[in-house]
């Protein structure tokens, strides 16, 4: 029996929502509880958040899921045959399937770091972007929270990428599934890359949980999602970045070896 439109959004609604409660509550139940203590060195703020700043972001997260199941409502129920998603693994090479894969993260990286500099714009970033940026010291409960303006401009992807080049069913569920991982990665306080890894020549156009924590904190620049890719071609990277991310990476008893 083919599903209502309601039967599917819902389904889509309470699947976005138990992954972001699996990663983001998995990640704050790991970092601010269990490993908090071994791990404080690597985290980018030495504070934690308040707990009306949880509260506030859940909620608003709760709304941008909404939204996007909407969205995906739209999109895979009501125009799926007009998409160029297809189902058959024989329709294209392994070679293409990885390929969209590469054009996925570069397309949504580079949609999202010029929709994010707009939302930086002072008249929409008062009455949008604010509400994000009410966590100075984001967490992982964070990575949805969203004015529901903003919360459809960021869900605004899901289309981009179902009607332009030919993507398989699997890479558009596996891409969006990696993309909550790593965006609550990147509000999760804490680095876990490696010391060293910004100077690295892949890890200088990785995005990090610390030029993302530098963002909140300061409001501006590091305006990227996966990559630093645009904010060194536009020269966004703050310049705080590299010493915040080796202080950050830098154990306390390397610290003090240095001053003995």
């Amino acid at each position: 029996m083919e599903e209502t439109f309601m039967e599917f959004w819902l389904r889509e609604a309470f699947g976005v929502v138990k992954d972001y409660f699996l990663f983001a509550g998995g990640a704050f139940v790991l970092f601010y509880f269990i490993l908090k203590k071994p791990l404080w060195f690597r985290k980018v703020q030495k504070k934690m958040p308040k707990n009306k700043d949880y509260f506030r972001d859940i909620m608003y997260s709760l709304i941008s899921v909404t939204i996007f199941a909407t969205v995906a409502l739209f999109v895979f129920y009501f125009y799926m045959p007009q998409t160029n998603i297809y189902f058959d693994f024989n329709d294209h090479s392994l070679g293409y399937y990885l390929f969209t894969w590469v054009w996925m993260f570069l397309l949504h990286d580079t949609y999202f770091y010029w929709m994010h500099r707009a939302m930086h714009h002072p008249k929409i970033y008062k009455h949008v972007h604010l509400v994000h940026h009410k966590s100075t010291n984001p967490s992982p409960w964070t990575a949805y929270a969203f004015h529901p303006i903003e919360g459809f401009f960021e869900a605004m992807i899901v289309p981009l990428i179902a009607f332009t080049v030919p993507v398989h069913i699997s890479s558009i569920g596996l891409f969006f599934l990696f993309q909550i991982f790593y965006n609550v990665y990147g509000h999760l306080g804490f680095e876990l890359y490696p010391k060293g890894f910004h100077k690295t020549w892949i890890g200088k156009y990785v995005n990090t949980s610390v030029a993302h924590n530098l963002h909140h904190k300061r409001f501006d620049g590091n305006y990227g999602l996966y990559f630093l890719i645009w904010d060194r071609m536009m020269g966004t990277v703050r310049e705080d970045y590299d010493s915040t991310f080796e202080e950050t990476t830098r154990r306390h008893d390397e610290k003090v070896s240095q001053h003995i």
